[in-house]
């Protein structure tokens, strides 16, 4: 197989997935797969998709859904293999990373992903403060 080069801009014409340095840096998350810090990425980029469709409980937190054929289908791995990703990352099996919440009959589970960076906050939402204006001069 003989690839192109990329020139100018070219390499703007794709969408990434970004996953954090820190799961790579932090010791808390060492024990954790490769291929569980992806998915924990492709998770986060579904977050976006979340917000704009207003997926939110009554605490304002968002949530995702992503199937176990979803990721199976995403990364070309069999369902066996998302199992034990999800299991990496989860709250109950896993390093805590995502909360899974089975929504019965069915229905595909809710994904909340949790913030890799922070502790644990209270359940009351965070209150912007209003920016003040200011000129250029930070003094």
């Amino acid at each position: 197989m003989e690839l192109s080069y990329y020139y100018g801009y070219e390499a703007e014409q794709f969408s990434f997935y970004r996953i954090p340095k820190l799961l790579f840096t932090d010791s808390r998350f060492a024990g954790i797969s490769t291929d569980a810090k992806l998915l924990y990425g492709i998770l986060l980029d579904r977050m976006s998709l979340s917000m704009k469709n207003g997926w939110h409980d009554e605490q304002g937190r968002v949530y995702i859904i992503f199937t176990l054929d979803d990721v199976a289908e995403t990364l070309g791995y069999k369902t066996e293999k998302a199992i034990k990703l999800f299991n990496e990352l989860d709250t109950k099996k896993g390093v805590g990373l995502i909360e899974r919440v089975r929504q019965g009959q069915g229905r595909a589970s809710l994904i909340y992903v949790k913030n890799f960076a922070g502790e644990k906050q209270t359940s009351e939402r965070p209150k912007s403060r209003p920016r003040k204006n200011r000129g250029q001069d930070f003094g």
